[in-house]
C-alpha cells in the first residue's frame, strides 16, 4: 500500500531517533567520599599533572607559592566553582542547539466503509518551530554572559583559597616565632623568680614582693603553652586551607607565607582605579548584569509569537492527501508583561548585586589601605621602645660590672628587652599581615592565574 512507503520509513526514522546515550553512572556514596578524601596527598598523580599542565612543570620544594597550587587542586571551594563554570558551558550547548520538530503518527479506522475499500486512514504530521525576533540569539546571549560569569568565580574562588592559605600559613609561623620568643621570656622569669625565691627564702624580700614576679612566670608559661597549641591548630588550618586531611602534612616543614608588597601612596590611586576594573568578582557581576539584559530582551521578544510549520500526510482509504499548517499564538489575554516585569526586576536585582559587590571591593581595598598604614605606625613605635630599652640595658650591664646593679635587675633589663624585641616581631608581622591583605583586595593576578579558567586546560571535576 502507499502509505506504508511513506509512513513506515518516518516510524522507523522515529524509533531510531528515540535511542539513547546516558553518560556513566556515577557511584558516589558518603563512605567512599570520606575515605577518598583521607588517601589524598601532595604524592597525587592528578595533582602533579596539574602542575605539569599550569606550572610547566611539578615545583621542586613546597614552598608557598606551589602550596598556592596544591589548593587550587583540591580545595573544595574552587572544585565547586569550576563544576559550576562547566555546568554553563553545558548551558551554552544547549542555548545553541535549534528546537526540534516533532512529528505525530495518527491510525484511523472506518468502522463503516465500503466494501472492498480499505478501513485504514493513518496520518503523519510534521510540525518546525520558526522563532521569530532573535530569540535563539538571546539564549545564547544569556548563556554566554553566564559561562563568563562562572568563569570569572572561578578565579575569585581562587583568590579567596590564596588568601584562607596565606593566613593559615602566616598564622604557624606567628605561633612558631611566638613560641621561641616566649620561651626565651619564660627562661629569663624563671631566672628571676628563682633568685627572688633564694631571698625570700633568706628573709631579705616579703612574699608580697615576689607575688608579681610569680604571677608574671604563671603568665609566660601560660602564653607559651599556648603558642605551642596555637602551631597544631594552625597546622590544621593550613591542611583545611589546601583541602587535604591533616596526615599529608605529617614531615613537611611548612614555608612561611611570603609578605605582600609595601605599595607606595602615589601607586595608590592608581592600583585602587585598575582593581575595580579588574577585580574577578566585580567583573562577574557584571557579567550578571548582561544575562539579566539579554533576559529581559528575551521577554520584549516573546511579544512577537513564533510560527508553526506543520506539513502533514494522510492516506485515507486509498486517497494521498497533503496538508500544510499554520501555527501561532495570539495574544489575546496578555503580551508577556508578567515575565517582562519580572526580568525588568531581575535585572534591578542584578545591578543592586553589582554595586553591593564593588562597594564591598573598595571597603575592602580602603581597610587593607588604613591597615597599611596604621601597621607601618605601630612599628615604628615598636622600634623606637624596643631602641629605649636596648640603651637603658647596655646601661643596667654597665653597672652590675661595676657591682652598682644586682643580678635580678640585669635580668629584668634583659627581659625588657626581649618583650621589647617581641613586639617589634609582632609589628612586623602585622606589617607584612596588611600588605598582603592590600595585595589580596586589589587582586593584583599572580602567575599563571588566568589558566585557572582556561577551558582548554580546565581541571576536570574531581569524583570519588
Amino acid at each position: 500500500m502507499k502509505f506504508r512507503s511513506v509512513i513506515l520509513p518516518v516510524v522507523a526514522l522515529a524509533l531510531g531517533a528515540c535511542a539513547t546515550h546516558p553518560p556513566p553512572a556515577l557511584s558516589l556514596t558518603a563512605e567512599s567520599a570520606a575515605a577518598n578524601y583521607e588517601t589524598r596527598s601532595l604524592q597525587d598523580a592528578g595533582l602533579r599533572a596539574f602542575l605539569a599542565e599550569n606550572l610547566g612543570s611539578v615545583p621542586a620544594a613546597w614552598d608557598a607559592d606551589a602550596l598556592n597550587w596544591v589548593a587550587f587542586y583540591f580545595h573544595p571551594a574552587l572544585g565547586l566553582a569550576r563544576a559550576q563554570w562547566a555546568t554553563t558551558r553545558a548551558a551554552q550547548q544547549s542555548a545553541a542547539a535549534r528546537p526540534n520538530p516533532t512529528i505525530s503518527l495518527t491510525p484511523g479506522y472506518n468502522s463503516t466503509r465500503t466494501p472492498g475499500v480499505s478501513p485504514w486512514f493513518p496520518s503523519v504530521n510534521f510540525d518546525f518551530l520558526l522563532q521569530k525576533s532573535g530569540k535563539r540569539a538571546r539564549q545564547q546571549d544569556i548563556a554566554r554572559a553566564d559561562a563568563e560569569a562562572a568563569r570569572l568565580a572561578v578565579l575569585a574562588a581562587a583568590w579567596q583559597v590564596r588568601i584562607e592559605l596565606a593566613a593559615a600559613l602566616t598564622a604557624v609561623a606567628d605561633a612558631a616565632r611566638r613560641e621561641a620568643s616566649f620561651r626565651t621570656q619564660a627562661a629569663a622569669q624563671r631566672e628571676i623568680l628563682a633568685l627572688l625565691d633564694q631571698r625570700l627564702a633568706s628573709g631579705f624580700v616579703t612574699a608580697f614582693e615576689v607575688s608579681p614576679a610569680r604571677l608574671m612566670h604563671f603568665r609566660m608559661e601560660a602564653a607559651l603553652a599556648d603558642a605551642v597549641s596555637q602551631q597544631a591548630v594552625a597546622r590544621t588550618r593550613t591542611a583545611a586551607a589546601l583541602g587535604l586531611p591533616l596526615a599529608a602534612l605529617d614531615g613537611l616543614t611548612l614555608p612561611h607565607s611570603p609578605p605582600g608588597n609595601t605599595i607606595p601612596v602615589a601607586a595608590l590611586v592608581a592600583a585602587r582605579r585598575q582593581s575595580l576594573q579588574t577585580r574577578a568578582d566585580v567583573l562577574a557581576a557584571l557579567a550578571k548584569i548582561q544575562s539579566a539584559e539579554a533576559a529581559l530582551a528575551l521577554e520584549v521578544a516573546k511579544q512577537q509569537p513564533d510560527f508553526h510549520l506543520g506539513p502533514g500526510y494522510q492516506w485515507d482509504q486509498g486517497a494521498n492527501k497533503w496538508s500544510v499548517a499554520f501555527t501561532f499564538e495570539l495574544p489575546l489575554f496578555h503580551r508577556n508583561e508578567g515575565p517582562i516585569a519580572e526580568a525588568t526586576a531581575r535585572r534591578g536585582e542584578a545591578v543592586a548585586q553589582f554595586n553591593a559587590v564593588q562597594a564591598r571591593a573598595v571597603a575592602e581595598i580602603e581597610t587593607a589601605v588604613t591597615a597599611q598604614f596604621t601597621t607601618a605606625t605601630q612599628r615604628e613605635h615598636a622600634r623606637r621602645v624596643h631602641a629605649e630599652l636596648e640603651k637603658q640595658n647596655a646601661l643596667v650591664q654597665q653597672r652590675f660590672k661595676l657591682g652598682a646593679a644586682d643580678q635580678v635587675e640585669q635580668l629584668s633589663a634583659r627581659l625588657d628587652v626581649a618583650l621589647a624585641a617581641a613586639a617589634v616581631a609582632d609589628a612586623e608581622s602585622a606589617v607584612g599581615v596588611a600588605a598582603g591583605q592590600l595585595e589580596a583586595a586589589l587582586q593584583i593576578p599572580f602567575p599563571h592565574h588566568t589558566s585557572l579558567a582556561d577551558a582548554a586546560r580546565a581541571q576536570p571535576i574531581r569524583t570519588p
